[in-house]
């Protein structure tokens, strides 16, 4: 049995999403010169492509670049709480395939990403994996039609790396996320400004003079710790790997294990990628009021369920607030359920750091499209597309950059000086 057309929560919905859209799309200068390419050109003429992202405006506008492109696009979340429903209600409007509702219980997002993907694509384009780990699963019969897939995230792409070195990788994908105007942007810069942006929104509370926790100090985890020293907190870092301990140490904050800090945090951020990074013995020893929130993909960094099997109540404190009381009379507040907080409590990223991302991820798509035989593999971003999105910015704003003369190329692609 088909899917349907598209499965929203309300159509009605659909003309504050066609006004949020056209705001992202107005600012998304960078996009809209890749549009305008493939408008022309229609490579996508023909093809199907299904994407998993989180349905908001600026993913919007990428559906309706690809769509202006020639393709027949199905859209899906890749979070169950970051899905904006008036977003969905618009594209469904506008005859695109859509099928995503906020607040999806497991089974109904399950079910829509799979409807997505009955669709029967081309191509792909997946944040987090979710796509590949159902294509690597029980819709592996979809796989003989698929000709590539891009990744969004970092979590995504370590997914496809584990895939590649088990053997078990079953369709080319390009790692958009380790294109250097993805990770150096959206990662550090984007995730940096939305997660305080949804925190402050959030919570009404001041960031300066509190002391913050940060768990991990990949690219992400870099702007987070940024913009909270920028707000005035004083910055702890947690860590695994030694160099970016000693980067984080570098960069002026404190470092220490989760056990050290978690007495003295006010607010806790995990950005690891990784599972229990905050579990029971560290709520036993947080403060009173102390605040936990994830901005990595996937909603196992706090361990929720181990706070609740500790506390003796929990209660709504406000809009994307729960807060767990324990039996000594503290309470820990977790916003947004513990997944991506800038995102399923805010609007994630500013529209301007993912016109960069989405520009990339339409070329990307665009290269699958005209190299139809790529051998099973993950591949980077070429940089030819990585430069063309820099270099299209750079014009937008009016700026302009020094070229090497012939003598220079000669100089640096020699030995001989």
């Amino acid at each position: 049995m088909s899917a349907p057309q598209y499965d929203v929560r309300d159509i009605s919905l659909a003309p504050y999403g066609h006004k949020k859209i056209e705001w992202a799309y107005r600012n998304m200068p960078v996009l809209r010169a890749i549009e305008a390419e493939l408008i022309e050109e229609q490579p996508f003429k023909g093809l199907k492509i299904s994407v998993s992202v989180h349905v908001e405006a600026k993913t919007a506008c990428l559906a309706r670049t690809l769509a202006r492109g020639g393709a027949d696009v199905a859209l899906t979340g890749c979070n169950p709480l970051s899905t904006q429903d008036d977003v969905a209600a618009a594209l469904a409007e506008s005859g695109m395939h859509v099928y995503t509702i906020h607040g999806d219980n497991e089974e109904e997002y399950i079910s829509h990403l799979k409807m997505a993907l009955d669709f029967g694509p081309d191509i792909v384009i997946d944040d987090g994996g979710d796509f590949a780990m159902l294509l690597h699963s029980d819709m592996s019969y979809l796989v003989p039609g698929i000709i590539g897939g891009c990744e969004e995230t970092t979590t995504g792409v370590h997914r496809l790396e584990i895939l590649k070195k088990e053997g078990k990788l079953k369709y080319p994908v390009v790692a958009v996320n380790d294109a250097r105007c993805k990770h150096l942007f959206d990662n550090r810069f984007g995730t940096g400004q939305s997660v305080w942006t949804a925190i402050m929104a959030t919570t009404n509370l001041i960031v300066a003079g509190k002391t913050v926790v940060v768990a991990g100090f990949g690219m992400c985890g870099k702007g987070v710790a940024m913009r909270a020293k920028g707000l005035g907190a004083k910055v702890i870092v947690t860590e695994i790997d030694p160099v970016k301990a000693c980067e984080a140490i570098m960069e002026g904050y404190h470092v220490m294990t989760m056990d050290e800090a978690a007495p003295l945090g006010d607010v806790f951020v995990t950005v690891t990628g990784c599972k229990d990074i905050i579990v029971r013995r560290h709520f036993e020893k947080m403060k009173n009021g102390a605040i936990c929130c994830n901005a990595g993909h996937f909603d196992c960094e706090v361990n929720i369920r181990e706070l609740e099997s500790v506390a003796v109540s929990s209660d709504e404190l406000r809009n994307n607030i729960i807060g767990y009381t324990l039996e000594d009379g503290r309470t820990i507040c977790i916003l947004a359920e513990g997944r991506l907080v800038n995102l399923a409590s805010g609007d994630g990223h500013p529209v301007e750091i993912m016109d960069m991302s989405f520009a990339l991820q339409a070329q990307s798509a665009r290269y699958i499209a005209a190299n139809r035989n790529l051998p099973i593999d993950v591949y980077q971003t070429p940089e030819i597309i990585d430069n063309r999105v820099a270099e299209i910015l750079l014009k937008t704003k009016g700026i302009s950059i020094d070229k090497l003369t012939e003598e220079q190329e000669r100089y640096i692609n020699s030995w001989d000086f």
